[in-house]
């Protein structure tokens, strides 16, 4: 069977919906022509996270090598659904240039803003009119699937929208601090199924003191993760040096190297 030629012409994105059509093809790939919207999307959403994690690293040969990832399964999907008859590429830059210029009336109309969070007031209240078909909570449009953090994080944001929030950071401070009271008072008796569900309100509880201070929650814990990764990385390595098993160690000769750590790699 003669082998299929790929297109070398790059310019634009058509030639990646030729590839697409070519793979799905009847001599395209048996893998790819077994593919359905459902296995894709789960591909779509460990790429969109290696994407993320090539920004943070501003290594920019990695970004558009991720970028190009994402971009290569957002034309999958489309040809998926083109596929079934749904909608094509066409229909999807029809409806997101529509909403864009929608929401963006101070640009494309006659409306004035004066500062970015002018903007971002005015695209929730445009959003609100949007409302799809079945939607009756304000939260019913985050998705379930988000992380607990991040959806954490829209909820609360959501939430405080609708006129459900503190008057100012003191008062959730006070929440986080009863809440921390409840968490102590569980770990202070019996295991209990309650130790959890005190635990994940202290946790609600600082993401909304993120929201008033500014500070994506999400953003903070992953920097505080690489942080934590790099001191004890650098542990690791003075441990490995001394030829003797970390278990060897006294806990304060460990946060003695952890002290070093704090002071060599930040």
């Amino acid at each position: 069977m003669e082998k299929l030629k790929a297109n070398r012409d790059f310019s634009g994105i058509d030639p990646l919906f030729e590839l697409v059509k070519a793979l799905r093809g009847e001599d395209g790939c048996p893998w790819d022509r077994k593919q359905t919207p459902q296995t894709m999307v789960r591909h779509l959403v460990e790429e969109v996270y290696e994407l993320l994690d090539a920004v943070e690293s501003e290594d920019f040969e990695h970004i558009r090598e991720e970028l190009g990832d994402v971009l290569f399964l957002i034309v999958f999907l489309i040809r998926l659904f083109e596929e079934q008859g749904r909608f094509g590429l066409q229909g999807v830059v029809e409806g997101s240039s529509q909403k864009m210029i929608r929401r963006h009336p101070h640009v494309f109309g006659n409306d004035r803003v004066s500062s970015a969070d002018e903007v971002k007031q005015r695209w929730h209240e445009i959003k609100k009119t949007e409302k799809h078909p079945g939607v009756l909570s304000v939260l019913d449009s985050v998705p379930s699937r988000l992380p607990a953090l991040l959806r954490a994080s829209q909820i609360s944001e959501r939430a405080a929208r609708s006129g459900f929030d503190w008057d100012d950071i003191s008062g959730v401070m006070q929440k986080v601090e009863e809440e921390w009271s409840e968490l102590k008072a569980e770990l202070s008796g019996p295991p209990s199924d309650k130790i959890g569900e005190e635990y994940g309100d202290v946790l609600f509880a600082l993401v909304n003191v993120a929201r008033f201070a500014n500070v994506h929650p999400e953003t903070a814990l992953s920097g505080a993760i690489r942080k934590f990764e790099k001191r004890f990385k650098h542990l690791e390595k003075q441990v490995f040096e001394s030829g003797k098993p970390m278990e060897s160690f006294t806990a304060g000769q460990l946060d003695q190297l952890w002290e070093e750590a704090k002071g060599r790699v930040g």
